[in-house]
């Protein structure tokens, strides 16, 4: 029994395992941060690779929203998933990418939109975004590249998510380049606090070293696409490279849910992991 007292307790980010459940090369931990109050689920899916050869490191694709990527017991809506780990298992078996280790942390529920917004809006409130990040940079991802085979550097770091999570991984990215280099920006909620977000990207001078996967669906409203377009070309006047280090996608008549993003997936994953 921990017989540490409370306080001390509080202080410190603990990572205790979880039962393996019946998916393989898939583990989970219980995450209880020392930054922000709520514990939640940390899930890592290794690649075929990672047990056969023990001497290999790989790249990392951290991403939000962590229960409703692979297993269909924990997601929003039961059965329902991004499928994440298949789909990064049937594009690298057919050798267009690269074998990555898979990190979801697992939202809170109701402090989700706060975590996943960088800014306070006057109505809806939120703006924790900061904190979130520090728990991502401070304590996920040092206990995964302590306990795993990891790729650290930016380079070989991805950040992802959709909707407010594409909206947080837009400003995580933008405020930490030289820990994520690799950015899956889904269907992402840019209407935020009357589009905040575009003043944070329009200072990113000098532009950093990121690569940029960016979606919407035509299904999520003209509104949405709008936003993303604008997104788009601001990007663009900043100097990254459509085609490049830069990728928009328009899917005609893609909604905003699970399957929408797990039936593009395998596209991210092509263009920021693609194969060497």
């Amino acid at each position: 029994m921990n017989t540490a007292p409370k306080s001390r307790r509080r202080n410190l980010p603990t990572f205790a395992p979880l039962l393996p459940g019946a998916l393989p090369r898939y583990e989970t931990y219980h995450f209880h941060s020392a930054i922000l109050p709520d514990d939640r689920v940390v899930s890592v899916y290794l690649p075929p690779q990672y047990a056969a050869d023990p001497t290999t490191r790989f790249p990392v694709l951290y991403l939000h929203d962590g229960q409703n990527l692979i297993d269909p017991l924990t997601s929003y809506i039961p059965g329902r998933t991004w499928r994440v780990g298949s789909t990064a298992d049937s594009t690298n078996q057919a050798g267009e990418t690269q074998p990555l280790i898979l990190v979801g942390i697992a939202n809170t529920g109701l402090r989700r939109m706060p975590e996943y917004t960088p800014t306070r809006d006057l109505r809806l409130g939120g703006g924790e975004g900061a904190l979130y990040g520090r728990l991502l940079v401070e304590e996920v991802k040092p206990f995964i590249d302590h306990t795993y085979r990891t790729l650290p550097g930016p380079a070989t770091t991805g950040l992802g998510g959709s909707s407010l999570g594409g909206l947080i991984t837009l400003y995580l990215g933008l405020r930490y380049p030289g820990v994520f280099g690799l950015l899956a920006i889904l269907s992402p909620s840019i209407w935020w606090d009357h589009r905040s977000i575009l003043t944070f990207v329009a200072a990113a001078k000098p532009k950093p070293n990121l690569r940029i996967w960016l979606d919407i669906g035509t299904g999520e409203g003209l509104r949405h696409v709008n936003d993303t377009q604008l997104l788009n070309r601001m990007l663009l006047r900043l100097g990254w490279q459509s085609g490049v280090d830069l990728h928009l996608l328009i899917i005609p008549n893609a909604v905003h849910d699970e399957d929408a993003w797990a039936a593009r997936f395998d596209q991210v994953l092509r263009f920021l992991f693609p194969a060497t």
